[in-house]
């Protein structure tokens, strides 16, 4: 009878810390779902900031695992025109739990509207994420689709969990490296 009151103040003091994180990057919207054994992800946060800074932001690969949380690597391995090859390499957490995350993927560029990868290798059997840019009035909103299937065993409700939050961190930690660059650009043309 103790085990289910400590996994319910457990389960509380997990949905506390989470809205604490929504909290502190309130501009960014978030929602992961799992149908079997595909995780679904979208992520969405509009940009008080210009679309080629964005996009520059976006595409700035080789320096991604310098501002992006659980990223280690991150590096292009091989590029033709709009088309590359990128590798990463990094962790998703929560709590006491850790899953690695190894991926080699196909990325197409379409400039400044879409970027598409896909894995071609890694820890996933699936991997397909979108990231789309629309811009109106010194805005961009940036939107995030990811369909996921990893080749390691994910708990069904921590692993909707885990993909939540470190998508909430990461896109986070995207829009922040916007804004700063935005606002460095803007400070060096003394606006």
């Amino acid at each position: 009878m103790h085990a289910m009151p400590a996994l319910v103040l457990r389960l509380l003091l997990l949905s506390a810390l989470l809205s604490i994180e929504l909290a502190q990057a309130a501009e960014v919207v978030v929602h992961a779902s799992r149908q079997g054994g595909v995780l679904l992800v979208e992520a969405s946060a509009e940009i008080e900031a210009d679309l080629l800074q964005t996009w520059g932001v976006l595409t700035d690969y080789d320096h991604l695992s310098g501002f992006i949380p659980g990223m280690y690597v991150s590096r292009v391995l091989a590029r033709d025109g709009n088309r590359l090859l990128l590798e990463q390499k990094g962790e998703a957490r929560l709590l006491f739990l850790t899953y690695p995350i190894e991926v080699r993927l196909a990325v197409a560029e379409f400039p400044h509207e879409r970027i598409v990868a896909r894995a071609v290798a890694g820890n996933f059997r699936e991997m397909v994420g979108t990231y789309s840019l629309g811009a109106r009035d010194n805005r961009v909103a940036l939107r995030y689709e990811g369909r996921l299937v990893p080749d390691f065993f994910v708990p069904p409700l921590i692993g909707t969990l885990v993909l939540r939050r470190n998508v909430e961190r990461q896109f986070s930690a995207l829009v922040d490296e916007i804004a700063r660059r935005q606002r460095g650009a803007l400070e060096k043309r003394g606006q």
